[in-house]
């Protein structure tokens, strides 16, 4: 079964912070969470460029945000979350 870009995305965000499920991905943005400070953001653009095979700007790794608008960055790459 090939995984959707969907599943890697939500996948590299409960791997980078120890989640359990889905559900509560969509609310998350930097620093929301105990996991998501600093070290955790490194976490989980790692898994992101993983994931992904990408590399992540440094301009964009700053900008990458919240859960939502991480996505829209990843469209950049040519890679699009549905």
């Amino acid at each position: 079964m090939i995984e959707s870009t969907r599943e890697k995305y939500n996948t590299a965000f409960r791997e980078a912070f120890d989640l359990e499920q889905d559900s509560d991905l969509k609310s998350l943005e930097y620093q929301s969470i105990d996991e998501w400070d600093s070290i955790g953001h490194m976490t989980l653009m790692s898994e992101l460029e993983d994931a992904f095979n990408i590399t992540i700007s440094t301009d964009d790794l700053i900008q990458f945000e919240s859960y939502s608008q991480g996505s829209d960055i990843l469209k950049r790459y040519g890679i699009v979350i549905n």
